[in-house]
């Protein structure tokens, strides 16, 4: 043992004398000794010695060098198990020592390649025993980052030892070797280093995604500096991002840059010139090469987007040079897609244009990078549409032109209006010329004239895509030049005046109603073409001055007196495939609903003509129903085009007169037929919903229209129409039985949400008084409530939170119930009290603001009618309780914690997390403390002594400021200081914690 622990000190010494030593003659001398001891039949045991007692560096690198010999040679070559020992030893003690000297770890990663190459062809019970690559790597990429970096260099080193011959060994031999790893192993490690390399391009997103509050200003620029040092290096050499991960996670990284950092900062880093042009050059080939990673697009026009917005802002002296690079960025996003189209044709390749959601996003970035340098764009764009479309012409008019070079031709043109419409809605008023007025005029010329040629020859073809292209064009140019807040005088007005003798906007107005028309008249049975046809109608007619304008064109009469399927065939109830596509019906009516409006008054002359088709399907269905035997599908289709329709129109009809009109047309006549409806097909979501909307809406008093006269029962009457439906719909759903989980919105709880929508409009429409059903015995209303309940028991909390139409509807209602109805809650089962506040307490900790605002005003009239109550209780009074009050505070009593909780969880969201609605959860919270003060003292304790000891002070005193000068009651007066009180009290518990380790933690205790 002495033995080897003096020829261990002899090594180490001989060592440090080769690799330290100034002196010739002892660095000779000690090279010669450590060459015998090389040679001499202990090694293998000494080297071993070496790394697992060496104390310097110099002695693991001799014993790595020295068992690298070993393995190598070729007479008399070590055994296969010593080999195999040898490789695993050096994997551990990689393993186990992440932190060696960098030539020590370069030394054993050479020694496991040598192994690993030399006995590539090594089998053991069948099995290549050397082969193991991946799994061997695996175990320290998935450790530390000192272990992936040796897990990496391994792999790098063994690619380049496999493909290295050396003379000691036959070239066949190398050969075989080389040809074997790449056919079995070569591959895998590719994919494992690209995979690799991903992760460290989203770590490094991340790290160009901190918050910019992190540093001060100098810290800020030389992490900037450093960010885009990197860029520029991985642009300078760009081979590892061929790989589509890879590529795509860089495109985040150059994001992340702009949308992190302003352009005044980025302009001042070292190099910037040379960045931008390489990033520049880079996003122009990305964007020839079309077909490439295409969801990785978006963060590029999205980093072009967002430099291009900031030059009209930037103010340092610096030249950002974007002027000379975004419109080769513009150029190459335009040529490109239009070179894409035959390719995609003659290929048969997914078309872009089939995704209009993703060609909308990439129109909206284009349309801000495309404003900058203008006149370059629009003069592109120009040049472009002519070609097109002077060879779309020519080939329309030969007789020998192939469908493939017509179907070219209108791709091209196709990408051109989708842009042009989108560098017009890119329009901004502060920033824009008369030039570039003048701009979009000639633009805005050449689409026009392109739709009359198309438009031309729609009885014989038409083409999908370019008219969906004409109808985004309409939108862009509707939003920007049309209404009630464009100048008149605009360039572009006189520009469409000289060319096609458009000379105002009612002229202009007129193109579009054209198009819609032409659009319905042809297009009837292509449902996007039809929704969005009249989205654009919808839209025209929400202006003031634009509807107004509508009215007194001769088409838009036309429309009013002739809304049937003989002249819109998407009116018709035959040619639909199924009911939901009647859905664009709605907006079509709220359209003409709003033009009706504009001259209708009190004419019930003209209403009444209006509604004829209206009448007549109303009177249809009613036939229908009158028999016992009729066609289901048949009434089922026109019931539902009707109610869609009404629904328009209801929707549409804001003012009291005109609502009069059409609630005395419903009812009574028609509304059985409603009710019928629900009763027939309660089970078929596509039947009952349009139907309960429309009741939704007829209940709604939007903008004050349900307003009765003092003699008139019609606000009662149509309560109890809509007491009716819901108890009809509400008994029925709950028949239904179990339904499979991905069903049961569509069939259940949609319905149910539009119920409760509707009983909330009616409840607090202010156009009933609710007592007198009581007083007379008319249990409409309560019939309503208890169906309301057995709703909302068969809904599991779960799901009132997981759907967000069915939370907001749920939550609105019971708002409404808790502030109007509160003796009906108190009336309510011990166990629906708890179901409900135990969804408010849910709620409270909602994501949707909405909801969360909602749970706290429903809880602050739980609380404030529960304090009102027991103060009542206390009080010598010769009027005692009511049964529902009395009954109500014995079930708080007995279920203190549900209340206690809702107080912790309110505290907890103000001192811990970022309060949104401050307001809404400082009202409740009074009441909370008021009925729970011993509760609230040890919680305030709690929150005290979780703070380090000098800080408890500090948030002893918050505690105090926040009650003080309150009093124990809830008058407006004092609810008021306590919400002033609780800003404060949140801004000081803020400072105090701002520095604390420990002040984070105490939710725990107050969960």
């Amino acid at each position: 043992m002495a033995d080897h622990v003096q020829s261990l000190a002899q090594l180490e010494n001989l060592c440090k004398q080769l690799y330290e030593t100034t002196d010739t003659a002892t660095r000779l001398q000690a090279e010669k000794a450590l060459v015998e001891f090389t040679n001499s039949p202990d090694c293998l045991s000494k080297c071993q010695l070496l790394l697992e007692r060496g104390s310097s560096s110099y002695s693991q690198l001799l014993a790595a060098t020295c068992l690298t010999k070993l393995v190598s040679r070729t007479n008399n070559p070590l055994p296969l198990e010593q080999r195999i020992d040898i490789r695993n030893y050096v994997l551990n003690y990689l393993a186990t020592r992440p932190k060696l000297a960098t030539f020590v770890t370069q030394a054993l990663i050479q020694l496991y390649a040598r192994i690993t190459k030399l006995g590539w062809f090594d089998c053991q019970k069948d099995e290549y025993v050397f082969r193991n690559v991946i799994t061997d790597v695996t175990r320290f990429l998935q450790d530390s980052v000192e272990h992936c970096i040796i897990g990496v260099t391994i792999l790098s080193q063994l690619t380049n030892e496999i493909n290295q011959a050396d003379t000691t060994h036959p070239l066949t031999k190398h050969r075989k070797i080389a040809s074997s790893f790449r056919d079995s192993s070569l591959f895998d490690i590719f994919t494992l280093s690209c995979n690799l390399l991903k992760q460290v391009l989203s770590c490094l997103v991340q790290i160009a995604s901190v918050r910019r509050s992190l540093f001060n200003n100098a810290e800020r620029a030389k992490f900037l500096s450093h960010l885009v040092d990197g860029v520029k290096r991985i642009l300078e050499n760009p081979q590892s991002l061929s790989d589509p991960n890879n590529y795509h996670e860089f495109c985040r990284l150059l994001a992340r840059l702009k949308s992190n950092y302003q352009l005044g900062e980025l302009v001042k880093v070292e190099n910037y010139p040379e960045v931008i042009r390489l990033i520049a050059n880079f996003t122009v080939t990305s964007l020839q090469h079309w077909e490439f990673a295409p969801n990785s697009v978006h963060y590029l026009l999205s980093l072009w987007q967002r430099l291009a917005a900031s030059v009209p802002y930037v103010k340092a002296t610096e030249p950002h040079m974007l002027e000379t690079y975004t419109p080769e960025v513009t150029k190459a996003y335009i040529t490109s897609r239009l070179e894409s189209v035959h390719i995609i044709l003659r290929d048969g390749l997914e078309d872009p244009l089939d995704d209009t959601g993703l060609v909308q996003q990439q129109l909206d970035q284009l349309s801000t990078i495309g404003r900058c340098e203008y006149e370059k764009t629009c003069a592109l764009l120009v040049q472009l549409f002519d070609q097109s479309a002077q060879s779309y012409q020519e080939l329309l008019q030969s007789a020998t032109a192939s469908p493939m070079d017509v179907a070219v031709q209108e791709g091209r043109l196709t990408w051109l209006v989708y842009i042009i419409g989108a560098v017009i809605g890119g329009r901004v008023s502060f920033a824009s010329t008369d030039e570039q007025d003048a701009m979009d005029g000639e633009l805005v010329c050449r689409v026009l004239q392109l739709m009359n040629l198309t438009d031309s020859r729609l009885a014989q073809a038409g083409n999908e895509k370019l008219e969906l292209a004409m109808l985004s064009f309409f939108e862009q140019f509707r939003k920007i030049y049309i209404g009630d807040q464009v100048q008149k005088s605009s360039k572009l007005y006189r520009r469409l005046s000289e060319v096609l003798g458009l000379n105002d906007e009612t002229m202009v107005l007129s193109v579009f109603i054209g198009k819609i028309i032409t659009n319905l008249k042809y297009w009837g049975r292509c449902e996007p073409i039809t929704s969005k046809t009249l989205q654009l109608l919808n839209d025209l007619s929400i202006g003031y001055s634009s509807v107004r304008k509508l009215v007194k064109l001769s088409a838009v009469q036309f429309m009013l007196n002739n809304h049937t399927s003989e002249h819109f065939s998407f009116l018709g109830i035959n040619n639909q495939s199924n009911l939901t596509d009647m859905r664009c019906r709605t907006t079509f009516y709220t359209a003409l609903g709003r033009l009706l409006m504009v001259d209708l008054g009190e004419d019930e002359d003209q209403y009444e003509q209006f509604m004829l088709p209206l009448t007549a399907a109303f009177e249809t269905v009613a036939q229908m129903f009158s028999t016992n035997t009729f066609n289901e599908q048949e009434a089922k289709r026109t019931l539902v085009g009707l109610v869609r329709d009404l629904r328009g129109i209801a929707f549409a009809f804001n003012a009291k007169t005109s609502f009069m009109m059409l609630f005395e047309w419903i009812y009574p006549s028609y509304m059985p037929i409603l009710q019928r409806a629900i009763e027939l097909w309660y089970h078929d979501p596509a039947c009952t919903t349009p139907v309960l909307k429309l009741m939704a809406e007829l209940v709604h008093n939007r903008s004050q229209r349900l307003q009765f006269d003092v003699s008139s029962p019609n606000g009662i009457l149509l309560f109890r129409e809509t007491s009716k439906m819901i108890t009809t719909y509400g008994n029925r759903i709950l028949t239904l039985g179990e339904v499979p989980k991905d069903q049961v919105y569509a069939l259940k709880l949609k319905g149910i949400s539009i119920c409760f929508s509707m009983l909330k409009a009616a409840l607090s429409g202010s156009y009933v008084n609710f007592g007198v059903f009581r007083l007379y015995g008319d249990d409409a209303l309560d019939n309503a409530l208890q169906t309301f309940i057995k709703l909302l028991l068969s809904i599991p909390h779960s799901d009132l939170l997981d759907y967000p139409k069915l939370s907001q509807s749920y939550y609105s209602l019971l708002e409404v119930l808790t502030q109007d109805h509160m003796n009906f809650i108190a009336s309510l089962e011990p166990h629906v009290i708890m179901y409900i506040l135990s969804s408010i307490s849910e709620g409270l900790t909602a994501l949707d603001t909405m909801v969360c605002t909602g749970c706290c005003s429903c809880l602050d009239h739980i609380v404030t009618y529960l304090f009102k109550q027991l103060s009542r209780s206390t009080k010598k009074r010769t009027t005692p309780l009511t049964q529902e009050s009395d009954r109500f505070l014995h079930i708080m009593q007995q279920h203190p914690e549900m209340i206690q909780q809702m107080l912790s969880t309110v505290l907890n969201i103000i001192i811990f997390e970022d309060c949104r609605n401050q307001w809404s959860m400082s009202r409740p919270l009074l009441g909370l403390i008021l009925l729970n003060e011993k509760y609230f003292s040890d919680l305030r304790n709690s929150i005290v002594n979780s703070q380090p000891p000098e800080k408890q002070q500090a948030m002893h005193l918050c505690f105090e400021n926040l009650m003080e000068g309150i009093e124990r009651n809830l008058l407006t007066k004092n609810r008021d200081r306590f919400t002033q009180n609780l800003s404060a009290f949140r801004r000081e518990v803020n400072d105090s914690m701002k520095n604390s380790t420990y002040g984070v933690n105490s939710n725990d205790m107050m969960s």
